[in-house]
């Protein structure tokens, strides 16, 4: 790394990012301030709470498989769900079988704290 950032950091910004994509979903776009500091940080921790809740109903139903998993592969799952966002909004939010944007954004945030634990523990 030539900025010397390592990865940690780029999955923690996946996480906030994450966050804030939701925050946006839910309240439409704005070009200028349009809340505090209190009303901000309750939509992220609600936010991330929800997506924490999501985490540990799949963890339940998976039987964490993600320990099992290398970071390489939350990566790749993260560009996947990145990839398909990107259709789905291509098409105007309109699916067929898939889940919305929401969801693939929760689901690269747990990927992301899935690979946050994974380089963190000892």
């Amino acid at each position: 790394s030539k900025v010397g950032e390592g990865i940690l950091p780029e999955f923690i910004a996946i996480v906030n990012y994450g966050a804030i994509a939701l925050i946006q979903l839910e309240l439409g776009y704005c070009d200028t301030d349009d809340m505090d500091v209190d009303k901000a940080l309750a939509l992220y921790d609600r936010h991330v709470g929800r997506t924490r809740e999501l985490m540990i109903a799949k963890n339940h139903d998976y039987d964490e498989a993600w320990r099992g998993m290398r970071v390489h592969s939350y990566t790749d799952i993260i560009l996947q769900k990145l990839m398909r966002t990107k259709q789905i909004e291509d098409n105007n939010g309109v699916t067929i079988m898939s889940e919305g944007v929401d969801a693939n954004y929760q689901d690269m945030m747990n990927y992301a704290v899935f690979a946050i634990i994974k380089l963190t523990e000892d």
